[in-house]
């Protein structure tokens, strides 16, 4: 009897010795600054691709740049975030997986004066509020809450959004 169990041990072994692990990359939350305009202390709107993958490797997609004709970027679907390297700005949604410096996220129109001041430059259903780094864009769903925001290091005049 010990024999067979022996035996059934070492098969059991050899069967296991050839069997991948695969380990699911894990990321640390995403805390968005949004007066300073970074991720995380470390990741800003012009942070390259090699970098946002190392800091966060549970990307579920990324789009290689070319010469600033698509959309280049990092993409984290399940936490609602995305980097695009082409073109140098950071768009967080309305299901953000993350920490927001400031709660903008479901948060009135009318209520941001206090926390960002006036719009440099206000739309139906979007404002654009200069900062110290660039442009922060807020959009606004038909009840007049927040439900995405961009933010760039680039100006107004001269940001490029993808669709």
């Amino acid at each position: 009897m010990k024999i067979i169990l022996i035996m059934f041990a070492g098969v059991f072994s050899i069967h296991l010795s050839f069997a991948q692990l695969k380990v699911t990359p894990t990321c640390p939350t995403f805390i968005v600054d949004v007066l300073e305009g970074t991720v995380n202390e470390s990741l800003f709107t012009y942070s390259g691709m090699a970098e946002i993958e190392k800091k966060f490797p549970c990307f579920s997609s990324a789009k290689e740049e070319t010469n600033g004709s698509t959309c280049g970027g990092v993409f984290y679907k399940d936490k609602d975030i995305s980097f695009y390297t082409e073109r140098d700005y950071i768009e967080v949604g309305e299901h953000f997986k993350g920490k927001l410096s400031i709660p903008l996220m479901g948060a009135s129109r009318n209520s941001l004066f206090s926390q960002l001041g006036n719009p440099k430059i206000k739309d139906v259903s979007w404002d654009a509020y200069q900062t110290k780094y660039g442009i922060l864009i807020l959009y606004y769903n038909k009840a007049g809450k927040i439900n995405k925001l961009q933010f760039s290091n680039r100006g107004a005049e001269s940001i490029k959004l993808c669709e």
